[in-house]
């Protein structure tokens, strides 16, 4: 799903003190735990992120719903924002909260996040390696998640924030059908 502008604006805005009180409160890291639970929850659920999305169902009632399942399982701080977002019926913008904050604590630990896709599953040497690019790149201690795609063939796509880095086989046999397709024309 895209996120407009204004709704990323406003999920800084819920994440950025979220991360203060909690660094504050010595619970950065549960906090940090608690919004990788809700997105675990919103990615592995499309119910739940529907009933997020809905306008036919009451914010109040997706309130109820969010306490119901998480209330046991969060830090109180974790909880606290839920029941804010509720009262601000913000509802839908809580998986983006979720990521802003998890956005915000890595960049204040000095972590860059970077997805690594892949043909087959990496070997020690090629992480190593990629950890290395990430590093020059961002300056940052690298935290890799990885995926393996055999429709790329060979080679990987390297992805941190915004940025792509496409070394597949499939990109490059890409490249050149574009060449290919301009050339013809």
């Amino acid at each position: 799903k895209l996120i407009s502008m204004s709704e990323s604006k406003i999920a800084k805005r819920y994440a950025t003190p979220l991360l203060e009180l909690a660094v504050k409160k010595k619970s950065a890291d549960r906090v940090k735990s608690d919004m990788e639970q809700f997105l675990a929850v919103c990615q592995g659920n499309i119910a739940f992120l529907n009933m997020l999305n809905s306008p036919i169902i009451p914010h109040l009632k997706k309130g109820e719903i969010l306490v119901k399942i998480f209330q046991e399982s969060v830090s109180e701080i974790s909880s606290a924002l839920l029941r804010l977002i509720v009262v601000k019926n913000r509802e839908k913008l809580l998986p983006q909260i979720a990521r802003e904050y998890i956005n915000a604590f890595n960049e204040s630990q000095g972590v860059q996040l970077a997805h690594v896709t892949t043909a087959v599953a990496m070997t020690p040497a090629l992480r190593t390696s990629v950890e290395e690019l990430v590093k020059k790149i961002s300056g940052k201690k690298p935290l890799l998640t990885t995926q393996v795609n055999k429709n790329i063939v060979g080679g990987y796509i390297l992805t941190m924030d915004d940025s792509q880095i496409d070394q597949s086989v499939m990109g490059a046999l890409n490249k050149l059908k574009l060449i290919f397709d301009q050339e013809s024309k």
